[in-house]
């Protein structure tokens, strides 16, 4: 079976040249070409403090006031964007930089916190798939930043957010056989027992985490495979750069997470 992806890049490494070099060949050798979300990580709270703002988190969420929601524009939409189509396009990738606003790719409400006021951070309600089919019929990479249109204007979109949206969206239309999230993140997968485990189900998650076998900073990337679980994609992958080169060779990587019954 064929498996779409939807690839979501974080931030932390999103600055590496030579992390982004692997990336962009790692893209160059999939078929079909994947959907890419990224985020901006610490750049954009670099810019917003050089705007006269200060990074604010509630419950660990990025608050988009003024100056956040101006340095996000500037660094999600602009600079990384830029720099991850430039990177695919010196690689003989075609590609195609978006945010959600462009054509109305990803329609947002407010996100609405019970500890607080995230400003203009958005939750998405509606994906246009046919925008992005148009790309990938053609064999180009969209490259997404979560930077999404609300009914007031723009808003910040939490990027596992976006990419959860994108690959629910992409399922539920049924163009595609299959389509997974798959996480790129610093670790090769979830390791149980100090081995990475191939595949995992929710309700098994959910125990791990509770026994204190999964822990510390895996559990912000589980519990984002979760989130991406209920929004209605079938499967989510975590795997490290590494992982993904694997992937794009047709081999299996990381730690598959499957809505339960796993094989």
């Amino acid at each position: 079976m064929t498996t779409l992806r939807v690839i979501k890049i974080g931030g932390n490494d999103i600055d590496d040249p030579a992390f982004v070099q692997r990336l962009v060949n790692a893209i160059a050798a999939m078929q079909p070409k994947p959907v890419i979300v990224h985020g901006g990580g610490k750049e954009i709270g670099q810019i917003q403090q050089a705007l006269g703002g200060e990074p604010r988190f509630v419950a660990g969420l990025r608050v988009s006031d003024e100056t956040a929601m101006a340095a996000a524009e500037m660094v999600l939409a602009g600079a990384v964007n830029t720099r991850l189509v430039v990177a695919l396009g010196v690689a003989g990738v075609d590609a195609v930089g978006m945010s959600g606003v462009d054509r109305g790719l990803i329609r947002v409400t407010k996100l609405l916190h019970p500890d607080g006021d995230l400003g203009r951070v958005g939750l998405p309600v509606s994906v246009r798939t046919a925008v992005l089919w148009q790309a990938l019929e053609a064999d180009v990479v969209p490259v997404i930043a979560p930077i999404s249109l609300g009914d007031d204007g723009s808003y910040n979109v939490n990027a596992d957010d976006a990419a959860g949206a994108i690959a629910a969206a992409l399922a539920l239309d049924g163009r595609s056989a299959a389509v997974e999230v798959t996480f790129v993140t610093n670790v090769p997968g979830v390791k149980l027992d100090g081995a990475v485990v191939a595949q995992l189900d929710a309700p098994a998650i959910d125990s791990a985490i509770l026994s204190g076998a999964i822990y510390g900073g895996m559990i912000p990337k589980v519990r984002a495979a979760l989130a991406v679980l209920a929004a209605g994609v079938a499967q989510a992958r975590i795997v490290d750069i590494q992982g993904l080169e694997a992937l794009a060779t047709g081999s299996e990587a990381g730690t598959v997470i499957l809505v339960g019954g796993v094989a």
